[in-house]
């Protein structure tokens, strides 16, 4: 069986091609600047690469027929027609409180999807522009699509809702909703996988980041808390989002400073984070090329506060769960920059928290345990894989029916 797994954005598609007998990768690539004046389009197979090929794409459904075109293609391709792919698993954002499972779409899941398109401006249209092309060039092929907000919908009333008049919670839905779920499930049921335990016993902490960061509190396989609430800005300071502030500083920036609506929006979610403290860039690499070259001052101070934020997390999700068995680091950052993580761990004894700074060096694409002999808390690095995630989902929805 063979899933096609997209992530649209407004102007990108993502895709992985995938054999889910052996779940293999058959083929994998990216359409970016969709809609400009010059597309980029990568594609890579272990019969052929094509890098940053220049091309104009008008629309998503363009978009989609170039991938498909590349997957069939008689000299270099991995399939010889479409028939061959079941399903079409989706990366969807935003389900609102509709969804608490991955389901297969239907008009109805359409029209939710819309609904909640108010909640996720940017991602929710991009997400419907990619069912429709799906929809145009494979119309009798089954799609899926599994919420980055569905494996949230374990929290209780007190971690999501807000201390506003009950009213905008009641009719206008207006709560925390999370996001970045599928990798939150993904990365805790590879750690109890990978401890030979029962994820249903476990008190996890996930840390997801990357350029977008979040950490959820899953305890005993459900998500009880996170950091991202109405939106992915809340939160974990991030690449370039500001993450939690005073949300007076919103009302003092535009009263006060003279500042517009989109102007500050987009001061809070691009102009901010690690560029906007680091001054550098938003790309954690060039952070820590700073740091370890140059001992810039900016870099030191911005990822100094970034580690804080996200030791202040892990110490309130270790108090809501009274306790922590693991902490896992996953996402690109989480995975690969061994200075964060040994940052965000120092001086967590009291909890029982104590990292092994040798084992916390090793850099492979393998789960790493990084716990250190006399530690309480076993700490891991867990690869995150969403896509394969989102293709088990697919896979057992074809197989079990409908979930929602």
């Amino acid at each position: 069986m063979k899933i096609l797994v997209l992530n649209c954005g407004s102007s990108s598609i993502k895709f992985q091609l995938i054999n889910m007998t052996d779940q293999s990768l058959l083929a994998e690539g990216i359409v970016e600047r969709i809609g400009e004046k010059t597309a980029l389009y990568t594609y890579k197979s272990d019969v052929f690469t094509k890098k940053k090929h220049e091309m104009v794409i008008e629309n998503h459904e363009k978009g989609i027929k170039l991938i498909l075109e590349n997957l069939m293609d008689k000299e270099n391709g991995v399939i010889a027609n479409v028939e061959e792919i079941s399903a079409v698993g989706h990366r969807l954002v935003h389900a609102g409180e509709y969804y608490s499972d991955a389901v297969q779409i239907n008009d109805d899941v359409m029209d939710k999807l819309k609904i909640c398109s108010a909640l996720a401006p940017l991602h929710n249209p991009a997400n419907i522009m990619g069912v429709e092309a799906v929809k145009s060039a494979m119309p009798s092929t089954a799609q899926c699509g599994v919420f980055d907000t569905a494996f949230h919908q374990t929290m209780p009333a007190k971690a999501y809702l807000y201390p506003l008049p009950l009213e905008f919670y009641e009719k206008d839905k207006i709560r925390r909703y999370g996001f970045h779920g599928t990798s939150h499930k993904y990365v805790s049921m590879k750690a109890a996988e990978y401890l030979k335990k029962d994820l249903k016993e476990l008190k996890i902490i996930s840390c997801h980041l990357g350029n977008g960061a979040s950490i959820t509190a899953i305890k005993y396989g459900k998500s009880i808390d996170t950091s991202m609430g109405l939106t992915p800005l809340e939160g974990l300071m991030m690449g370039t989002r500001c993450g939690d502030i005073d949300p007076a500083i919103i009302i003092h920036f535009v009263k006060q400073m003279g500042y517009s609506i989109d102007e500050v929006n987009n001061i809070i979610n691009k102009k901010s984070g690690m560029l906007g403290l680091s001054q550098i860039s938003n790309d954690m690499r060039e952070i820590e090329n700073a740091i370890k070259d140059h001992n810039d001052q900016k870099a030191i101070q911005a990822l100094d506060v970034y580690a804080y934020k996200i030791k202040k997390y892990i110490g309130s999700y270790t108090a809501a769960m009274n306790g922590v068995d693991v902490i896992v680091f996953t996402g690109g950052v989480g995975e690969n920059m061994s200075l964060l993580r040994d940052m965000v761990l120092s001086d967590m004894e009291f909890f029982g928290i104590k990292l092994d700074k040798e084992k916390n060096k090793i850099f492979n694409s393998e789960i790493v345990n990084l716990t250190a002999t006399d530690s309480k808390v076993t700490i891991l690095k867990v690869p995150t894989n969403e896509e394969l995630m989102i293709a088990e989902e697919t896979v057992e929805l074809l197989e079990t029916g409908v979930r929602g």
